[in-house]
């Protein structure tokens, strides 16, 4: 974070850098160290003392090497010809190659370190990556996803626990510490104002507008409450209301307001103008031109990929591409391929429709929803039988609708998923993986770590299957 690539760079590190992290002793006896490593090939006395005293329960490291993996010479050499050729002309080597590219370097490391944390993985990967990031990046369609090298740890991870599986007892195995500087790593009272800050740049703002006072943002938010009444409001007034009072707005959010108090206090923040302005401020997206932009660049080539490749490869995928086809008709145009998408993403990561679609009768109004059925988190309720054939869509939350005349597939996609980020809404395990596909790939939010999944498990900063997934569409592009 503070920029060191090298162990050359780590000198002009100094000790009030390593404050946040360290305690004052321990800041000054690194800082030490590494200045008298840059004078000599030994160790300080207190370092080599520390380490050569302790041994490691699975035989790990050698003892005069903590920091092996700084030093670690990634054996290109011995990489095979034909996916030397690849990386030279950053092209994307195939699934065998790069499998067969991580046994090799995988093999290597074992030689100084039979047991390699995921803090020693994850430095290797970010120096191959680095070494070629137009092979090795996690990419989609040129946006780099999470710091571009996550895939490439959690291959090296998983080979390293596939080599030591036979030499490692099972308890010890299920006992095992990580040392993974995550969300879950977090003490548990601080888990949940980590993950509703997740992806936002102000999330509570410090201080009112310089030209706003307590007294005029309870002006414009009454004035706002006359205007959800009209009938043809201007929309641009509405925008910059919303973006007078989201000091305020976000004060209510964040102090716990239930989903009724906020459609009374503010009702536009469940429409698209409102929370369009609103998730914009909160996150520096515009949910709406960023979700249409990422679909016009990568919807056809991930429809493709999940019709022609995936189905072939998933059953779950082909059954739920036949009931589509069946659905669909002979209708088409972007609507109809949006919801193919969609849903095809849910048979691709195993997750049920019914978490994120509820159908109801055509005909059915806000009120005359049965919502015992509704899961309470962010829902689309579709009038009509699919989401092919409806006219008209709903939003719920909390088991609560909040918006009851939604237009678009479109509008409700981007409704739901603002929902989570606008109101502190956790992602449910039965819908995160694609959550967070729709999340990365195509609302551009695209945090370094953390989570905004509610799980007691240990989480990776980007999950595992929304990785392969785009290094699944990455190779099928290549190829």
């Amino acid at each position: 974070a503070l920029g060191a690539t090298t162990t050359d760079d780590l000198k002009y590190i100094t000790e009030g850098d390593l404050l946040p992290v360290l305690k004052p002793i321990q800041a000054r006896r690194l800082v030490a160290a590494w200045a008298h490593n840059g004078k000599c090939k030994t160790l300080p006395p207190h370092y080599t003392r520390s380490s050569t005293t302790t041994s490691s329960p699975s035989g790990s490291c050698t003892p005069f090497m903590p920091n092996w993996a700084d030093s670690f010479e990634i054996p290109w050499q011995k990489l095979p010809e034909e996916l030397v050729q690849n990386l030279e002309r950053q092209k994307r080597p195939s699934a065998r190659q790069r499998r067969e590219m991580v046994r090799i370097v995988v093999s290597e490391m074992m030689k100084i370190c039979k047991n390699p944390t995921k803090h020693n993985t994850t430095e290797i990967a970010k120096r191959m990556v680095a070494k070629y990031p137009k092979s090795l990046q996690d990419v989609i369609d040129g946006d780099v996803i999470g710091l571009g090298y996550h895939s490439l740890v959690k291959q090296l991870k998983s080979r390293v626990e596939n080599v030591k599986r036979p030499d490692t007892p099972r308890i010890r195995k299920r006992k095992a510490a990580s040392d993974d500087n995550d969300t879950d790593e977090i003490p548990a009272e601080q888990k949940a104002s980590v993950q509703d800050t997740y992806g936002c740049v102000s999330w509570e703002p410090k201080h009112l507008p310089l030209s706003e006072t307590v007294e005029s943002q309870v002006e414009k938010k009454e004035e706002m409450r006359k205007l959800f009444k009209e009938i043809n409001y201007n929309i641009d007034v509405v925008k910059e209301l919303v973006k007078c009072t989201y000091f305020t707005q976000r004060k209510d959010i964040n102090k716990g307001a239930s989903i009724q108090k906020l459609c009374q206090e503010w009702p536009f923040l469940f429409t698209e103008v409102g929370m369009t302005a609103h998730f914009q401020e909160l996150t520096g997206v515009n949910p709406m031109e960023t979700f249409l932009t990422n679909v016009d660049k990568k919807g056809a080539r991930l429809l493709n990929f999940l019709k022609c490749v995936d189905a072939q490869k998933h059953k779950q995928v082909l059954n739920a591409l036949l009931k589509l086809q069946t659905e669909r008709g002979r209708s088409s145009g972007c609507s109809e391929e949006l919801v193919e998408m969609v849903l095809l993403l849910l048979a691709h990561f195993g997750e049920k429709e019914e978490r994120l679609f509820h159908c109801i009768e055509m005909t059915s109004l806000p009120g005359e929803v049965q919502m015992e059925n509704v899961p309470p988190t962010p829902c689309i309720i579709v009038c009509g039988s699919s989401c092919f054939t409806a006219k008209t869509f709903m939003l719920s939350i909390d088991q609560k609708v909040v918006n009851g005349c939604i237009t678009t597939f479109t509008s409700a996609i981007c409704l739901m998923f603002g929902s989570y980020y606008c109101f502190n809404i956790h992602y449910p395990v039965e819908l995160r993986s694609t959550l967070e596909f729709l999340q990365r790939c195509f609302f551009s939010i695209n945090p370094e770590r953390g989570t905004k999944v509610e799980c007691k498990k240990k989480l990776w900063s980007v999950n595992p299957r929304v990785l392969t997934l785009i290094s699944d569409i990455a190779d099928h592009e290549w190829t």
